[in-house]
This record gives structure tokens, C-alpha cells and sequence, in this order.
């Protein structure tokens, strides 16, 4: 038997990954900038958007302006250059800038704000744009069972326009030019009222049903919002139709523009931000879920805390911490994660053969890998079902991608607890026998049923805790009560349940 300081406890490591996420959960925030008043001047920070939304782009872009609000700045400038993306992080985005009454906020479009990134500004107090740039063409689209995109049915688009509409009617823009943006089928034209002389914006749906319809003079439709077309204008056609709050020249006017300290402060990407970006790659989720799963399977091999065990904390340190920055994973998926390691182990070294504990927790940790990826708990539209369908399929690629790895190093695993399995072996043969039963009377006996309380044998194999042992001319499957025992030790069989076989160390 080892000494208790050379005992190896293959869960005890497992413990530094809790431990680890913990502290970095109370990291999160050092990359704030803090922004502070000088004089009497307003102040201001730029924060860029210059990618597609998506759950990660959007998570970084939340947590930096959550860290510009707490800053106390007067006014968030969101430098977006977009194509838009995902609706429904669109839609967070949109209630969090819209909830955000302690500051102004302002879109400043330098040159597209296209789709979902069209909504974003819409939800800023101002929009302000250079005379050439675009913003508009806000239609959602959906991916066919042909591989083709078309447009959302009814149901999807009546949501986004009442989005739309309340959002525009919150920031004071027209609201027939705002529904626009994501309905191609409606035409919108100008009209007077002959009383007040008042200029507004109706759409062909509102006119029929308006009430007071006489009261004002129909004009033409507007160009920018024909029939079978989004909405979409520049920066000189936007101030004119009142969806955008004015035009500058070029960067440099901005500060003048808004009336706030100069040189405006910018909250670029840190490196932090590009090591989440990079991390959750598929390629690097591939390689992060795939080789700390074969650093785990190489660490259950050799006693103490070695490499491998290092090398699979860190694989899973990087990509629960990713995660968390993310924003799509919090401590479920961590604890979820960590007790389907320990059904595992339990199924390697305490209950023999595999069963309900090997498969819950197979199930548990590809579960926890999965969810910690996604920020819903059940997909409501199509591009949620696509989302979920990559993440599975990355997520089973790198199992898949294990288990092709331990081929190439069964050689090496062959004596890990309950991964022999997976290599097949010669019969051993002993006195002219096959080890594991022995004959009598033409029939095969399988040694479990011939040991008895008080056997001594000899362990063929490490005990941790289960392994084999030979008792005379058969061999069985047997556990310790806890201790691991190396090969070619004396032990003692003390107790007999069943199949399950308790040795002792004589």
C-alpha cells in the first residue's frame, strides 16, 4: 500500500476549478474604464460596434456599456458599423440601451448601420450619422429546409414591427418609418394636416383605418419606403425624414456636436475581449473540449497531480472563463459539469462494470459543455434551433474526436480504471487454464461465483479501487474499500455482494 501522501484522489483537482472560476467571476469587472467629470464639461466614452450581432458580440458590448453607466459618464456614444444578426440579442440590446435613463445615448454611424444594428440606433435618444452613411433594410430572415434564406413568416414579423414601433414611439421617431425598416409589403407617404400645417408619416395600413382621415392632405409615398422594400436612407435623407437627429462632416465634429469634453475616450477591445473572442471559436472549443478530456483520461493513469491533470484544468479553466465573459454560461453549467465528472469517476473506480452513474455522466458533462454555450434555455425561433443544433454538434465532434484519440493511445491507457475496455486483450493463461473461470464438470464457472469471504489471492492488475485479482487459478473483478493497491500485492477478499467483490490489502 502507498503512503497516504503519494495516494492519488483523481477528483481533488477538480476542486481548483471551482475555485478558480470563483475568483475569476470576481474579475470580471477590472477592464471597466473609468471615466471621470473634468470642470463643467459633459462627459462622454465611444463604444464600438464594428462586428455582427451575435451572443458574444452582444455580451461584451452589454458588459461595456454596463461599465460605462457605472463610470458615471453623461453620454455613451455607440460607434456602430454593422450588418446586424441575431434578433433576439438585438432585442436585449435595444431594452438596455432604451432602460438606461441616467445617460444619453447616441448612434453614431460613420458609415452602415444595417438589420439589426438599424434597431439599435433606433433605440439610442440620438442618431447621428455622416451625410453618405446607411441605416435601414431591418427584415428578418430565416434559413429554409433548402438551405435558402427567406423572408419570416407572419408571426415573426408582426413581433418585430410592434418592436419597432414602440421603440421609435419611446425615442420620438416616426413611427410608420420605423415599422418600415422591417416590413417591405407596407408603402409610407408623407401628409399635412390643413389645420395646423403639420407634417406626418402614414402607412397605407393606418390610412385606411385612420378616423380622421379627412383632416389631412395625402402626399406622395416616400421614396425611401415603396412597395417591396425595407426601409433604408443615408445620413442627409435621414435628418430630412426625422429618423436620424443630424449629420457631421466627420469624426472630429462629433464632441462639438454633442457638446462634451474632447478628445472623446474610445473602450477598444482589451486583450481580454480578443482572447473570449478566439476562444470561443469552434475551432478552439474543438481543441479545448478535446484535449482536456484526453489530459483527464491520461491524468486517471498516473498517481498524484501530474501534467495531464494540468493540462485538462486549464482546457476547462479557459473555457468555462470564456463563457462567463460571454455571457452564456454562469455556475449551473460549472456544477453541472463537475458532478458528471465525479458520476464518471465513481462508475471508473467504485461501481463495476458501467451503468446508470458511467451514463449520467457522460450525459451531464456533454449537457453542461452545450449549455454553457447557449443563452436560452429553450430555443423560441429558428436561428435559436440553428444556434443549439452547431453547439451539439461541435460539442459531439470533440467527444467523437476523443475517443479517435485514445485509439491511437490505447497502448498507453490500457491499465486506467475501466478504459481497458476499450483495448482488446489476449486471454491470460495460467497453469494451462484461461484466466477469469475455471472448468468443472464441462461447464464454465465465472469467478465471482467461486470467491469466498476469506480468499486470499493476488492483484494482476492496479486496484483503484477496482481492478483484478487471481485467487488460485481464476481471476475477479474486485473494489477496495477506498485504497489503491498496486499489482502483485496479497489482499483478502472481506465481503461479497452479489457480483461486487470488497478486497483488503493483507
Amino acid at each position: 500500500m502507498k503512503p497516504l501522501n503519494q495516494t492519488k484522489t483523481p477528483m481533488r483537482w477538480w476542486i481548483c476549478l471551482l475555485l478558480t472560476m470563483s475568483s475569476l467571476g470576481w474579475m470580471l469587472p477590472v477592464h471597466a474604464q473609468v471615466i471621470r467629470r473634468e470642470g463643467g464639461e459633459r462627459s462622454a466614452v465611444i463604444i464600438p460596434l464594428k462586428e455582427d450581432i451575435n451572443p458574444l458580440s452582444g455580451a461584451l458590448l452589454k458588459r461595456k456599456f454596463e461599465d460605462a453607466v457605472d463610470s458615471g459618464v453623461d453620454v455613451i456614444i455607440l460607434d456602430i458599423n454593422s450588418p446586424g444578426g441575431f434578433t433576439y440579442v438585438t432585442f436585449e440590446l435595444m431594452d438596455m440601451v432604451l432602460e438606461a435613463k441616467e445617460v444619453e445615448t447616441v448612434a453614431f454611424i460613420e458609415k452602415d448601420a444595417i438589420s439589426g444594428a438599424a434597431l439599435l440606433s433606433l433605440a439610442c435618444d440620438k442618431i447621428i450619422m455622416l451625410p453618405g452613411a446607411r441605416m435601414g433594410d431591418a427584415g428578418e430572415i430565416v434559413m429554409g429546409a433548402d438551405g435558402a434564406y427567406r423572408y419570416t413568416e407572419a408571426k415573426s414579423r408582426s413581433v418585430l414591427a410592434q418592436k419597432a414601433r414602440d421603440t421609435a414611439a419611446a425615442t420620438g421617431r416616426p413611427l410608420a418609418l420605423a415599422e418600415k425598416l422591417v416590413d417591405k409589403d407596407m408603402v409610407v407617404f408623407a401628409a399635412t394636416n390643413r389645420a395646423t400645417g403639420e407634417t406626418n408619416y402614414f402607412s397605407d395600413k393606418e390610412w385606411d383605418s385612420l378616423e380622421d382621415a379627412d383632416q389631412w392632405v395625402k402626399g406622395k409615398p416616400v421614396r425611401e419606403a415603396g412597395k417591396e422594400m425595407f426601409f433604408i436612407a443615408n445620413g442627409q435623407r435621414a435628418v430630412e425624414l426625422g429618423m436620424a437627429s443630424q449629420t457631421i462632416d466627420n469624426r472630429s465634429e462629433l464632441a462639438a456636436a454633442l457638446n462634451v469634453s474632447s478628445p472623446i475616450p474610445v473602450m477598444e477591445r482589451t486583450w481580454t475581449d480578443s482572447m473570449v473572442f478566439l476562444l470561443n471559436t469552434g475551432v478552439v472549443t474543438f481543441l479545448l473540449i478535446a484535449i482536456g478530456l484526453i489530459a483527464l483520461t491520461v491524468e486517471l493513469g498516473a498517481p498524484g497531480m501530474g501534467v495531464g491533470g494540468l493540462v485538462s484544468l486549464l482546457c476547462f479553466s479557459l473555457f468555462f472563463w470564456s463563457r462567463f465573459l460571454g455571457g452564456t454560461s454562469g455556475w449551473l453549467e460549472v456544477t453541472l459539469f463537475l458532478v458528471g465528472l465525479v458520476f464518471i469517476g465513481a462508475e471508473l473506480f467504485v461501481i463495476p462494470g458501467f451503468g446508470v452513474s458511467g451514463v449520467g455522466g457522460i450525459t451531464l458533462v456533454i449537457g453542461s459543455l452545450v449549455m454553457a454555450s447557449r443563452r436560452f434555455m429553450l430555443p423560441q425561433s429558428g436561428e435559436q434551433w440553428t444556434g443549439l443544433g452547431y453547439d451539439i454538434l461541435l460539442v459531439v465532434s470533440a467527444v467523437i474526436g476523443f475517443f479517435i484519440a485514445l485509439i491511437f493511445l490505447s497502448n498507453f491507457i490500457g491499465d486506467i480504471p475501466g478504459l481497458s475496455r476499450l483495448t482488446l486483450k489476449p486471454p491470460v493463461v495460467i497453469e494451462g487454464a484461461v484466466a477469469g473461470a475455471a472448468v468443472s464438470a464441462g461447464e464454465l464457472v465465472p469467478g465471482w461465483q467461486r470467491a469466498e469471504v476469506g480468499d486470499v489471492g493476488q492483484t494482476v492488475s492496479p486496484l483503484r479501487p477496482s481492478g483484478k485479482m487471481q485467487i488460485d487459478d481464476f481471476m475477479v473483478d474486485v473494489v477496495t474499500e477506498g485504497e489503491f493497491v498496486e499489482p502483485d500485492i496479497k489482499v483478502e477478499v472481506i465481503c461479497k455482494q452479489g457480483a461486487r467483490i470488497i478486497v483488503r490489502s493483507v
